[in-house]
């Protein structure tokens, strides 16, 4: 069932859909630009971003074990959220991100929400996640939503930062 608030919808995406993939750009250009704009103080190579959000096709986030959930905010979308099952017992949370003009809304917290949903509709008892040091904003919204700070799940290259939570 989808979730909703006044003017927010969240339902399931296909993975490869133009929606879906406009927002990983999105998502992508701007993760990696902070990145780049804070470690080397220029924006993300045009063909370096090419080559990274092609590489990335988010088959991971297609049933069965995985979903991608599109936000939408009136009628356009503006966010995504996906999970993936690491094991029978564990889901990864993947690509939480919203469009600039959608933030502060309440969509974080929704489209989160719906994502630890669909966590345990594929029958997981825990969700993690990884994320970067420099997206506080990222950190504080998990922290505010119950997840905990954990050891490492795994060895991704740019995370410095794990989560857990319980969906029990």
């Amino acid at each position: 069932m989808p979730r909703t608030a006044p003017l927010w919808a969240i339902a399931p995406e296909p993975h490869d859909s133009p929606v879906a993939a406009a927002l990983w750009r999105a998502y992508y250009t701007e993760v990696s630009d902070r990145w780049y704009l804070l470690h080397e103080g220029h924006a993300t190579d045009p063909d370096e971003l090419e080559r990274e959000v092609a590489a990335d096709t988010g088959e991971y986030l297609a049933p069965p074990g995985g979903v991608l959930l599109v936000a939408r905010y009136g009628d356009e979308p503006v966010g995504t959220a996906g999970v993936r099952l690491m094991d029978a017992a564990t889901a990864e949370l993947k690509r939480v991100f919203l469009l600039e003009e959608a933030r502060g809304k309440g969509g974080a917290a929704l489209l989160v929400s719906a994502a630890e949903d669909a966590a345990r509709a594929l029958g997981t008892e825990r969700i993690v996640l990884d994320t970067r040091g420099d997206l506080v904003e990222a950190r504080a919204l998990y922290t505010r939503l119950g997840y905990e700070e954990s050891a490492p799940h795994n060895d991704h290259p740019y995370a410095e930062h794990w989560f857990t939570k319980t969906l029990t």
